[in-house]
């Protein structure tokens, strides 16, 4: 499989504690645990021993509430097509 790039789109597959967030939007500051299956766009890719991706979360109208660092394990790519496995 590739690497992930920015504008892909992800979801994270574990819920993210909140002091890994920057909530960006008041109305969510009452969350106290990010839940799994949130949809959200890579920013940027940081490389190293491990490959991490900043994460911004946007609700369905385009505003972006949240964002995080996510390790490539935490997130799982989207795709619109049919992507056959090798």
């Amino acid at each position: 499989m590739k690497s992930l790039q920015p504008l892909d789109i992800v979801a994270n597959i574990a819920p993210i504690p909140t002091e890994r967030l920057t909530l960006l939007d008041e109305s969510c500051a009452s969350i106290q645990i990010f839940p799994a299956g949130q949809v959200g766009t890579i920013l940027e890719v940081y490389g190293g021993e491990t490959l991490n991706y900043l994460v911004e979360f946007s609700d369905s109208q385009g505003r972006e509430y949240a964002m995080a660092i996510l390790r490539k394990s935490e997130v799982l790519a989207l795709k619109y097509d049919l992507v056959l496995a090798a």
